[in-house]
């Protein structure tokens, strides 16, 4: 049986792009959870900040359920063509249930230090990643689940009920090298 689904957590600026880079390369397709807040933010018509886009994540979380955006994902990949999928954006261990409903699915988390992700937020100079260290030390707290409630940002939650762990604390190629193991341990436990 061959690897369909794959989930990816993790904090921002840990890797999980590159990861799915890697992933695409060898067949996946990618879709997130956070294409279900952008087609919500498309319908209000205006552009909004990461800090907002988490807001709207909460709120059809509060209104759906907390596992809604997993939801809607099962919903869209129960209609797209098979294939092999990689899953990115899961940040509530609510989601990650409606996920498993997949078979087989698999939930990997991408870890770095956070010294390192504050590093790369200023590296990579995304308008939104523009800020002090206090202020970016605030947004990991709060995607991690710091005072965050149920249905809101948890992704160290998620991470600690992860099926896998990739270390990206590295280069791209030991990124690379983890990626591969991690997925030749996925493979062979699927069968």
């Amino acid at each position: 049986m061959k690897v369909d689904h794959i989930g990816l957590t993790g904090m921002m600026a840990s890797g999980k792009g590159e990861v799915v880079k890697i992933l695409e390369e060898l067949g996946y397709k990618y879709i997130s959870l956070s294409d279900i807040v952008r087609e919500e933010v498309a319908l209000a018509g205006k552009s909004v900040s990461r800090s907002e886009m988490q807001d709207i994540g909460n709120r059809l979380r509060s209104e759906g359920g907390p596992g809604i955006l997993g939801k809607r994902i099962c919903e869209k990949l129960s209609v797209s063509p098979a294939g092999k999928w990689i899953i990115d954006g899961i940040r509530n261990p609510h989601e990650v249930t409606e996920l498993r409903n997949l078979n087989p699915f698999s939930l990997i988390a991408v870890i770095s230090d956070r010294d390192l992700i504050l590093k790369r937020l200023k590296e990579r100079l995304r308008d939104a990643d523009i800020a002090d260290n206090n202020q970016l030390n605030m947004r990991l707290d709060r995607e991690w689940g710091i005072n965050e409630p149920e249905g809101g940002q948890q992704v160290g939650k998620c991470v600690e009920i992860s099926d896998y762990f990739i270390d990206n604390n590295q280069s791209l190629e030991d990124l690379k090298k983890n990626v591969l193991k991690t997925l030749k341990l996925v493979e062979d436990k699927n069968g």
